[in-house]
């Protein structure tokens, strides 16, 4: 039974899910707390591209689930996670759909960060080992 508060992806909003072909790094802290080869970029509407990265690329020691959720009717329920590194904690820094709507199945599961003040999120070519 599907949920009816599910919206389907359309030309009056649109959701790009693709395979990133860099490497996304992304940093907190002065520590590299996620570095993927395997990321997924989703592109939202006039929304900002998001970077999601499959736990195994994840450093999970620094996150810690909480109790916040939220809906997208594009993408389902999302769990949060707080951040702490290097002595500073960040609140909701971080965000996974463990099951997604079927329109991005693929991002079940893969962790999204908070870019800005609490993470740095870079894209390097493939061959940059920085």
């Amino acid at each position: 039974m599907s949920d009816p508060r599910m919206k389907i992806p359309d030309d009056d909003h649109p959701i790009r899910l693709r395979p990133n072909p860099s490497r996304v790094v992304v940093r907190a802290g002065g520590r590299i707390v996620a570095d993927s080869l395997h990321a997924l970029t989703l592109r939202e509407a006039n929304l900002p591209p998001v970077h999601y990265i499959p736990r195994a690329d994840v450093a999970m020691d620094y996150l810690r689930r909480n109790d916040h959720s939220s809906h997208c009717p594009y993408k389902g329920a999302a769990s949060y996670f707080d951040l702490a590194v290097d002595g500073r904690y960040h609140a909701k820094a971080a965000w996974s759909y463990e099951t997604s709507y079927p329109a991005v199945a693929s991002i079940a599961g893969y962790i999204a960060f908070v870019s800005g003040q609490i993470a740095c999120i870079e894209e390097w070519e493939r061959h940059d080992r920085q």
